[in-house]
């Protein structure tokens, strides 16, 4: 009989029992060291967010600056596949269609080089989708948004080195709204790379950051309900993508710095309810497939106000009135 008699020792297992057991437990081990090694592969791969440090103030301010400094520099920040790493900053081509062209060309147009010398901020302006299989072949959006803000910074760096009493025109669409309206934040708060004094307005149309309140950016045209979609995601963080929050505010300069989002924009208007790191996977797939949305990319006949001004026309019109009324420097 296989039964055990009542009474009887239970049978002892030798040492090849254990053997098997171990080794069970050994593929285990494997797949999860591969998981473990793959994810943090992944994370380093997709890179971290990277913001410029606080820019040191300069010495002190001239009475004149050199004959080849501008008046004003217009730098203007593209949106996601809108730019180029390797883009011509003052004759950029990478996207023809791109939306401050509409901007920027009138602009240049309007005034001699020596008034306002026109730069557009070259960076490789990508977003990969994190949990596209096969992969989609595109940078991060970290990647991508640290690379325009470090440009962004290093342009306003050097020109204020050069010239410093030349004032500035700031503007950004879409991913390159987020990336000036940092910048803008860290002027305002005196922690920037060009004094507060020396800008003259900031635009930012489709800010992913977006959020009303104190300090926070006027509204032109219409205030729809919602957040940028960095505020509903605060907190998120997969590979790739980390989403910042609601910014402190624009200091010194938030009278000066302006705003418009289109109803139905999931990346300036999104819903809290639409957008949550708790539902992550839908959240991440809905914000890839934002920047494609119809709404977000028809700012160019966005209207505005009751005249039937489009985004684009009153960005060329304020920006063209701000370098009219700025100062001219004098010039050795």
């Amino acid at each position: 009989m296989n039964a055990r008699r009542p009474g009887y020792p239970p049978p002892r297992r030798g040492p090849g029992a254990r053997r098997r057991g171990i080794g069970c437990l050994i593929p285990v081990a494997v797949l999860v060291l591969i998981v473990v090694v793959a994810l943090l592969l992944w994370y380093l791969l997709a890179g971290r967010l990277r913001q410029p440090g606080p820019t040191p103030p300069g010495p002190g301010r001239p009475t004149s600056q050199p004959a080849t400094c501008p008046d004003v520099q217009l730098l203007s920040i593209p949106g996601t596949w809108e730019s180029r790493s390797d883009d011509d900053p003052r004759n950029p081509a990478a996207n023809p269609l791109a939306l401050l062209l509409n901007v920027t060309k009138p602009v240049r147009d309007q005034f001699p080089q020596s008034r306002v010398d026109v730069y557009t901020v070259p960076y490789v302006a990508q977003f990969s989708n994190p949990v596209a299989v096969p992969p989609d072949g595109q940078q991060s959006y970290n990647n991508s948004r640290s690379e325009g803000a470090q440009r962004a910074q290093d342009e306003l760096v050097q020109m204020n080195r050069t010239c410093p009493l030349t004032s500035y025109v700031i503007v950004g669409f879409s991913q390159g709204a987020v990336i000036a309206g940092d910048l803008a934040a860290s002027i305002g708060a005196d922690r920037g790379p060009v004094p507060a004094d020396l800008v003259r307005g900031v635009m930012l149309i489709a800010d992913g950051r977006r959020t009303a309140g104190p300090g926070q950016a006027t509204e032109v045209g219409a205030t729809p309900p919602g957040v940028g979609a960095e505020v509903a995601l605060k907190g998120l963080n997969v590979p790739g993508i980390t989403m910042t929050g609601p910014r402190a505010g624009f200091g010194a300069i938030a009278d000066r710095t302006f705003t418009v989002c289109a109803p139905g924009d999931l990346i300036c208007a999104a819903p809290q309810q639409a957008l949550t790191p708790l539902n992550l996977i839908p959240s991440v797939l809905t914000l890839a497939r934002a920047n494609g949305n119809p709404v977000h990319a028809m700012y160019n006949t966005f209207v505005v106000d009751d005249k039937g001004t489009t985004t684009t026309q009153w960005t060329t019109l304020w920006a063209e009135g701000l370098i009219n009324d700025a100062p001219h420097p004098a010039h050795s």
